[in-house]
């Protein structure tokens, strides 16, 4: 199941098409924002419900001497092991601890040593400003440089097609009102539905951050901002799309298991319809069901062979 199929079927068991939602503050909500919250939504209770070996990655680090902090990738999710490679290229694995158990363990930090523990920490901020979500601590601070290799649960790209990810100023336009906009619709190109915060400086754009991405979006558009949506006068914007999410619509999870992310959005988008309860609880056992299938597959049937564990046998009843 691709991205536009998935949104067709959601439409299409709804009976309902999702119009415009007028927000709180004034501003408007497209069809295809609410429902890519909902495939947003499913996705993540799939991806922590359920392990599955085959997204799984492995990512080729660099350990600083004397700097007992590593910085996870952006898309983990949880560690399966964390190793240490020293120059002559042996592997050693470390531990995972708590990190009280490390800070208690090695009490001083210029106390150094090859690591053998790790623990999540949390977030750091480097000296160039960035901040990591995730961090894993060592124990004891390296002593040297070394390489790591970590192999782990990660988040797969989203079934999102085309959704703007950073959107450039290629012409900064004239005669615009000076200030700051918020959820200003991006008009143009071959997709719908992104919006950004736009600022305007002197009369001309100098600044656009993405809030909402839309879909199918290619990296090739010019996208234009309405005059109307910028105090009323000026012209001349325009903008470059320098980034989308998954262009082709398509991720393992939609070619794999396209039940569960279907009945995942379907409980999502008639809790969001406030819908009947009967009709609520149906969906979501039709999501536990083929969750159970999924679990069957990633938290049972790829985690065994035939030769060590037997073949996978289920009761005659």
């Amino acid at each position: 199941m691709t991205y536009a199929e998935l949104v067709v079927a959601i439409q299409s068991y709804m009976e309902n098409q999702f119009p415009v939602v007028y927000l709180a503050d004034g501003t408007t909500e497209s069809t295809t924002t609410q429902i890519n919250r909902f495939v947003e939504q499913a996705e993540q209770r799939i991806y922590n419900s359920v392990q599955f070996p085959s997204l799984r990655k492995n990512s080729i680090g660099t350990i600083t001497s004397s700097n007992k902090y590593l910085s996870c990738p952006d898309d983990f999710l949880a560690a399966y092991s964390l190793a240490v490679i020293d120059s002559v290229g042996t592997y050693t694995y470390l531990l995972n601890k708590d990190s009280n158990f490390i800070r208690e363990a090695y009490p001083t930090p210029t106390s150094t040593g090859q690591p053998k523990y790790y623990a999540l920490f949390g977030p750091t901020v480097t000296s160039a400003g960035t901040t990591n979500e995730l961090t894993f601590i060592l124990g004891p601070t390296p002593d040297t440089a070394y390489s790591s290799e970590l192999h782990y649960y990660y988040y797969p790209a989203s079934i999102i097609q085309g959704g703007v990810i950073t959107a450039s100023v290629t012409t900064a336009g004239s005669s615009y009102v000076s200030g700051t906009y918020f959820s200003v619709p991006l008009t143009g190109g071959t997709g719908n539905s992104a919006s950004a915060t736009v600022v305007v400086t002197s009369g001309a754009v100098t600044s656009v951050t993405v809030t909402s991405s839309g879909a199918y979006y290619l990296t090739s558009d010019s996208l234009s901002i309405a005059a109307s949506s910028l105090g009323g006068t000026g012209s001349g914007v325009v903008l470059s799309v320098s980034g989308v999410t998954n262009s082709t619509g398509t991720t393992w999870l939609g070619d794999n298991f396209d039940s569960v992310l279907l009945y995942g959005c379907l409980v999502e988008a008639y809790t969001f319809m406030k819908g009947e309860q009967d009709v609520i609880l149906f969906y979501d056992n039709k999501y536990k069901e083929a969750l159970a299938l999924a679990k069957r597959l990633g938290d049972g049937m790829e985690r065994q062979d035939a030769y060590r564990s037997g073949q996978f046998r289920q009761a005659v009843t």
